[in-house]
C-alpha cells in the first residue's frame, strides 16, 4: 500500500505538483485529426489544464490556452479565420503562437498588440491524432511510434471518456493475473447467469508463470500460460507498457496501442489504436483513419461488462475517482504494479533534479519499432476473432471491412459476414 501523502503525489496533475511535471515532459494526444477540420475549433482539457484548438485555412493546428489575456473570455468561443483565432469578446486577433495581430477598439498607432500574446503550446500531428506539449522549452521530439507511422494498413481508434485517475488504469495495464479472471472467470459466470458476456475461452487461460523487466520503452511483460513452452511469444517477445502511458499488444495480423491521457486528476481520455494487417501483409487502399466511441455503459447508468474493456473500465472506475492505496493489501500478484509505481516516483525524482525521464525523446524523429507478440495466448488467427467478437473492435464501422480481409488473404475467421452485427460463429 502507498501512505496517503505517497498516493496523493501520484495521482495529482496540476502545474506545480511532481507527478503534473512531470507528465507535463511527455507529448499527448488531444484530438483525432479527421474530426478538426479547416476553421474548426474544440475545447481541450489535458493535466486540469483548458485549452482550445483548432485549426487553420492552410491546415496547420495550433493550442492556446482557453483564455483571452484580454479580459479572461474562453477563446474557445472565438471565430477561427484564415490566419489566426479572434476572441468574441472584443475582437483580438491571435496568431498560432499566440502573438496578438490585431485589437480592434485601439488607435492605429498603438504598439499595446506587441506586448501582448496568449499562452501557446506546442502542437503536432501524427498517424491520425493531434498531439500537445504543455511542458517546458525545448520541447522534446514527438515520438514516431511504428503503428503512428505505418502507411499500409487499415488504422480505426476506439475512444472514451472514464471518470476515474489516470494512475489506476495504467496499473491495470501491468497487471497480468486480471485477465483470466476478470475476463474469463467472471464473463463464465456472468454468461451462467444468462447475461450477455461472451468473452472467449482465450482469455481465461491461467498463467503458469510471469516476469516484469525494466527496458528502454518502459516495462516489458511476459507471461507463461499453463501448457506453453517458454519460447511461446508471450514469454519469448512478450509485451510492453510503453512509460509512462501507453500499452502495447496484438497478435494474428493486428496491432494495438492503448493510450490513456489524464483529461484531470478525475477523468481519463482512454483511446485503442489498433493497426489491422491481415495475414501479416500490407494491405493495399487501406482507405482513411476511422474512429468511433466505444461504450460503457447502459443507459440505466450501470457498467456494461458484456466486452473487455467494459469489464476493464468497471474494475477501473468502481475504485473510485481517485483510488486509496493506503487501503489495499498488496501481494506477489502485484510485482508490476509496485514496479510501475517505482518508475512513476524514480521519473519523479529525474525530472526535480533537472533530468529529463524515461521515454522522452531528443534529436532524431526515427521510427520506433516496439516489441509485440504475434502469436498471443498461443490462439493464432483466434485472437483476430475474439478481438472482434469481444473487445472494442466489435463497436468499429470498419468491422466487418476488416473481418473480409482477412477472408481475402485465405485467414477464415469463423464469423457469419451476413450477420448485420458480425457475431462469431466460432465456438
Amino acid at each position: 500500500m502507498l501512505s496517503a501523502e505517497r498516493n496523493e503525489r501520484l495521482t495529482r496533475f496540476d502545474a506545480g505538483t511532481p507527478m503534473g511535471e512531470l507528465l507535463r515532459r511527455y507529448w499527448w494526444p488531444v484530438a483525432i485529426s479527421a474530426d478538426l477540420l479547416p476553421h474548426d475549433l474544440r475545447k481541450v482539457r489535458l493535466l486540469g489544464e483548458n485549452l482550445v484548438l483548432y485549426r487553420l485555412a492552410d491546415g496547420d493546428v495550433h493550442l492556446l490556452e482557453d483564455r483571452c489575456p484580454h479580459r479572461g473570455v474562453a477563446l474557445s468561443y472565438g471565430i477561427v479565420e484564415d490566419d489566426g483565432l479572434r476572441c468574441p469578446y472584443h475582437g483580438w486577433l491571435f496568431d498560432g503562437a499566440g502573438v496578438c495581430q490585431e485589437q480592434p477598439g485601439e488607435p492605429d498607432e498603438s504598439t499595446f498588440a506587441h506586448r501582448v500574446s496568449a499562452r501557446a503550446h506546442p502542437a503536432r500531428e501524427l498517424g491520425g491524432l493531434v498531439f500537445a506539449y504543455l511542458g517546458p522549452d525545448p520541447a522534446p521530439t514527438l515520438p514516431r511510434y511504428d503503428l503512428f507511422c505505418w502507411d499500409d494498413a487499415i488504422r480505426d481508434i476506439g475512444y472514451a471518456v472514464v471518470p476515474c485517475n489516470f494512475v489506476q488504469i495504467m496499473e491495470n495495464a501491468v497487471d497480468l493475473d486480471h485477465v483470466a479472471w476478470l475476463h474469463g472467470r467472471y464473463s463464465e459466470w456472468m454468461a451462467s447467469r444468462g447475461h450477455a458476456a461472451r468473452i472467449p475461452a482465450t482469455f481465461a487461460k491461467l498463467n503458469r508463470e510471469v516476469a516484469f523487466e525494466e527496458f528502454e520503452h518502459g516495462i516489458l511483460m511476459r507471461r507463461q500460460l499453463h501448457g506453453q513452452d517458454t519460447d511461446a511469444d508471450d514469454w519469448s517477445i512478450g509485451h510492453p507498457l510503453v512509460f509512462p502511458h501507453m500499452l502495447r499488444l496484438g497478435g494474428g495480423g493486428s496491432s494495438h496501442y492503448h493510450l490513456r491521457v489524464p483529461i484531470d486528476d478525475e477523468n481519463t481520455w482512454v483511446l485503442w489504436y489498433t493497426a489491422w494487417r491481415p495475414g501479416g501483409l500490407p494491405v493495399p487502399e487501406p482507405g482513411p483513419i476511422t474512429s468511433f466511441e466505444v461504450p460503457w455503459r447502459w443507459p440505466n447508468g450501470e457498467h456494461r461488462v458484456d466486452h473487455v474493456e467494459g469489464q476493464d473500465i468497471m474494475a477501473w472506475v468502481t475504485q473510485g475517482r481517485i483510488a486509496d492505496r493506503s487501503r489495499e493489501h498488496l501481494g506477489t500478484v502485484d510485482r508490476g504494479v509496485i514496479l510501475l509505481r517505482r518508475m512513476y516516483f524514480q521519473a519523479m525524482t529525474a525530472v526535480a533534479e533537472g533530468r529529463d525521464p524515461l521515454g522522452v525523446h531528443r534529436g532524431d524523429d526515427d521510427v520506433l519499432d516496439i516489441p509485440q507478440e504475434n502469436e498471443k495466448f498461443g490462439s493464432g488467427i483466434n485472437f483476430v476473432r475474439d478481438f472482434l467478437s469481444a473487445a472494442y473492435p466489435r463497436f468499429s464501422p470498419r468491422r466487418a471491412e476488416i473481418a473480409r480481409r482477412y477472408t481475402e488473404v485465405g485467414l477464415d475467421l469463423g464469423m457469419n459476414l451476413t450477420d448485420p452485427d458480425l457475431a462469431g460463429t466460432a465456438s
